[in-house]
């Protein structure tokens, strides 16, 4: 299961642009819990806190408990706004989940056993195509990450998500292809003299 996160929010009186800056000068973040056929709820968290696990890896794949006065909400981030030029955060939705809210995450990919691939023994690069996975599956069962097992692949093969094993429950959101993941491409070096080879070829031929 996807790691939970807990942080502590307090509550916000109004909504709207004014009410957001007002908080953001308090020295705050601007958020809202929203989802569950429930009112949104206004709140912000401490900076310092937030940035923390924003500059983790996955954060839109964590599940995070927002305590509020006493009381816990079970939420996943959906959105960030962020400054367009300090990066800095300026609002925050989370939408509530339960235990058997289903939901569309991206999910990232992880790969093993790159010392077992014959084609990236003899020099061949790991061409990633999807870092992330986009899968449906329940909130409370949202993988933390999903293993590749590279083992066996050589030179121009390519891993489809077939060859994955996910998580029970949890499907792939395109489901209507066998999409690739990755590839083991040839070294450049011998892409290089390849090239190399073919241009000495083209110069020796004579002009017609």
């Amino acid at each position: 299961m996807t790691e939970i996160v807990t942080l502590a929010a307090q509550m916000r009186d109004r909504a709207g642009k004014g009410a957001a800056r007002a908080t953001r000068r308090a020295g705050r973040i601007p958020a809202v819990i929203y989802g569950d056929k429930k009112e949104p709820v206004m709140v912000s968290l401490d900076p310092k806190t937030l940035k923390i696990e924003l500059n983790k890896s996955g954060f839109f794949a964590k599940l995070v408990d927002l305590q509020i006065d006493g009381q816990t909400h079970r939420t996943l981030p959906r959105d960030v706004q962020l400054h367009p030029v300090s990066d800095e955060p300026l609002h925050v939705d989370f939408l509530r989940v339960s235990a058997t809210t289903r939901i569309t995450v991206e999910v990232p990919v992880h790969f093993d056993n790159a010392d077992k691939s014959p084609g990236l023994k003899r020099g061949g690069m790991l061409n990633i195509v999807r870092h992330e996975i986009e899968l449906h599956c329940e909130a409370n069962s949202i993988p933390e990450r999903i293993n590749i097992d590279l083992t066996g692949y050589d030179i121009g093969d390519s891993v489809h998500i077939s060859a994955v094993t996910l998580p029970a429950g949890a499907t792939p959101v395109i489901n209507e292809r066998d999409f690739t993941i990755a590839t083991i491409a040839a070294p450049t070096v011998a892409k290089a003299d390849e090239a190399a080879d073919a241009e000495t070829a083209a110069a020796a031929t004579p002009a017609a």
